[in-house]
């Protein structure tokens, strides 16, 4: 039963709180209302985060905010949701000539965050925005003043080799998308805020700088869309009887890497990752070394050298088997010597997979009929923009909604599925989610709605295989087992440094995801450590995927290094698919000390992505170590004892693996 504490509400008309706020506290939070400032001041353990949020919206073109109603009513109300049991506090604003607006915040034990949104509702008729925002601060409280003041930069998707980037507070201007941490390096304190709904909204977090190493104004909001969106259009608007902002996190925690771990798992409580109960995927992708020079022969000689050289060598997952992947190319085979491929890697103790694109179109041809929809034209299914096809890396991006696409799916997937494929990488998803003039289907009104509807179609064809994204947007995640954590990766120390720039500020995501995909590990052209480092990589990301050509005709360097880096067993073991999480967040480019704390130890990696060598001490204490306990350790590519004691030596470009102990309980 609900239990409501509302203020008076008489013959259609506000009476103003008697008192200048009105407040509610529950589990360690207060949130008031000042009837004044029109404003929500919030408060966590007696220690206040703002004075001053609102909420705002566009209407007409205009911004509108609740600063500019003339009343409000507050309530409390229980709640029981995929949060767990909990706290509503609700604002309801009114004033003629604008829609009925209803804020709420929500609280629950044991949580170190929020989460807020509204509504707007126009007396029964329709009401329409394309940008709604839940959090709008002009300032923010709980940060210190501090030389070592960060603001996360998160990207859309992961496209044209876009980068994640800790930013000091010197900007005049920042936009993150979906989420963003403030944090002082220092200390570790900081707050996150970001959207945890991915059904309509694309959503940006905008900050401004104070001019002196702080945070100004800070909006959390839905309708995010420009170049980094890969939008060309503003933010479709939504449009109905009730609309709602996209719910938003605020939280304030001790350590700004918790924080983003929680905000995770506060999207995956409401949209749960796609399930998976097997093993993190080992194995091989066509697209390193052999792209388009993927013939059927040699598909069949890469799986025979898995078999006789890798698989009885540790390079094997815990379930005992190896994904070997055709990438894009493979349409060149007959459907004969697809399932013939098939065959050959079960005999082998292997599973097959294979690649597609379903929201491109790489011909550019309008009036060329559609493969699999062949009574349409591809001019019809393209996602306008001003009324031209919107193209992106190349190819015209094609509506999600259009029935072309589902009988494309349906015959592809049946495709695949008869030819015993049962991993698809799902490459270039970001075309589906471009907002455009209009889709297929009317009941779409943005680019995300579009792509949900999409994704959905996807998993009902492709569902009962592993789907792993390469280029797409971070969100909505819970249609992939996987998802590419960056863009292409080579060889190269270059292409490690930027591997680990998205798992530096981006590791949270393997908890909206099962794993995060470090790309396919060449070796070749790169010198022992660049080999080590890239192979690091990778185990400490999550997917293990190795890119050589293991053809017959594939170069020996390739195969010899193949038996040298993968095959190390401490290594290997290292690759259970969680993501190792950044020691600091200050770095100008990308983080170079990595971690991961297990019942019998702690793994610190740490990367020199420079030309010269690197000495180092270890910090036992930010790896959450007594600096005075004696603990054994080993770096686990050498084999080599470490004497944390004393600095630690990594050449240029390359890395140490090393293994910390815990103590034999006293």
């Amino acid at each position: 039963m609900k239990s409501v504490k509302s203020g008076i509400f008489l013959a259609g008309m506000f009476i103003m709180f008697s008192c200048a706020n009105d407040s509610a506290e529950s589990y360690g939070w207060k949130i008031s209302y000042d009837s004044g400032a029109k404003g929500v001041r919030i408060e966590r353990n007696s220690r206040t985060v703002c004075d001053d949020l609102y909420a705002s919206y566009t209407l007409d073109g205009k911004t509108v905010s609740t600063k500019e109603y003339a009343g409000a009513r507050f309530a409390e109300e229980d709640v029981n949701d995929a949060f767990g049991a909990g706290k509503a506090f609700v604002i309801t604003y009114e004033t003629p000539g604008l829609p009925l607006l209803k804020q709420s915040f929500y609280i629950y034990p044991d949580k170190d965050y929020l989460l807020t949104e509204f509504s707007l509702e126009n007396g029964g008729e329709n009401i329409s925005s394309n940008r709604m925002s839940p959090v709008n601060l002009e300032r923010v409280e709980i940060l210190r003043e501090s030389a070592e003041n960060r603001a996360l930069f998160v990207p859309f998707d992961n496209d044209c080799w876009i980068r994640y980037r800790s930013h000091p507070l010197d900007f005049n201007t920042l936009t993150s998308y979906e989420v963003t941490a403030v944090f002082d390096n220092d200390s570790r304190n900081g707050i996150v805020v970001g959207s945890v709904e991915h059904d309509s909204w694309k959503s940006a977090v905008k900050m401004t700088g104070n001019g002196s190493n702080g945070l100004g104004s800070l909006v959390c909001y839905g309708g995010a869309a420009d170049t980094l969106t890969r939008d060309t259009k503003p933010h479709g608007a939504l449009s109905g009887k009730k609309i709602k902002s996209p719910k938003a996190l605020l939280g304030v925690f001790d350590d700004w890497r918790d924080g983003l771990e929680q905000y995770a798992l506060a999207n995956a409580a409401i949209a749960p990752p796609k399930a998976w109960d097997k093993a993190v995927p080992f194995g091989w992708n066509s697209w390193g070394v052999l792209q388009f020079n993927l013939t059927f022969p040699k598909a069949m000689e890469v799986s025979a050298f898995f078999r006789d050289h890798l698989q009885g060598n540790g390079f094997i997952n815990a379930d005992n088997t190896l994904y070997v992947g055709l990438d894009s190319g493979w349409n060149r085979f007959t459907e004969e010597e697809l399932k013939a491929f098939v065959q050959r890697c079960r005999e082998n103790g292997q599973i097959a997979g294979i690649y597609w694109t379903p929201f491109t179109d790489w011909g550019k041809r309008p009036e060329a009929a559609v493969r699999d929809a062949e009574t349409y034209r591809f001019g019809d299914i393209y996602l306008y923009a001003n009324g031209k096809p919107q193209e992106l890396d190349g190819a015209y991006a094609i509506d999600p909604t259009h029935p072309a696409i589902e009988e494309r799916m349906r015959k592809t997937s049946e495709l695949f599925r008869r030819c015993g494929f049962e991993y698809v990488k799902m490459d270039f998803m970001t075309h589906g989610a471009m907002e455009a003039d209009k889709w297929h289907n009317p009941a779409i009104q943005t680019g995300i709605q579009a792509y949900n509807y999409g994704m959905e179609l996807l998993n009902r064809y492709f569902g009962d295989m592993y789907i792993n994204l390469s280029i797409s947007p971070i969100f909505p995640a819970h249609h992939a087992q996987s998802r590419r954590i960056a863009c292409d990766a080579w060889n190269r120390i270059k292409d490690v440094e930027y591997t680990m720039n998205a798992v530096s500020y981006g590791w949270w995501i393997d908890k909206v995801y099962q794993y995060n995909d470090a790309d396919h590990v060449v070796l070749r052209d790169a010198t022992e450590g660049e080999n080590r480092a890239r192979v690091t990589s990778a185990v400490i990301t999550g997917l293990y995927i190795s890119g050589e050509d293991y053809s017959l005709e594939g170069d020996a360097e390739g195969k010899e290094k193949a038996l040298r880096y993968l095959t190390n067993p401490d290594i290997n073991h290292i690759a259970n698919g969680i993501t190792f999480r950044p020691v600091e967040g200050n770095g100008v480019e990308s983080e170079r000390q990595f971690m991961r704390a297990e019942e019998d130890g702690t793994y610190y990696v740490c990367f020199n992505y420079g030309e010269s060598d690197l000495k180092i001490n270890i910090p036992l204490e930010r790896l959450g170590l007594d600096k005075d306990r004696e603990y054994s350790a080993a770096e686990l590519w050498s084999g080599t004892a470490v004497d944390l004691k004393k600095t630690l030596d990594i050449p240029a470009k390359d890395v140490a693996v090393v293994f910390i102990s815990a103590p034999a309980a006293e």
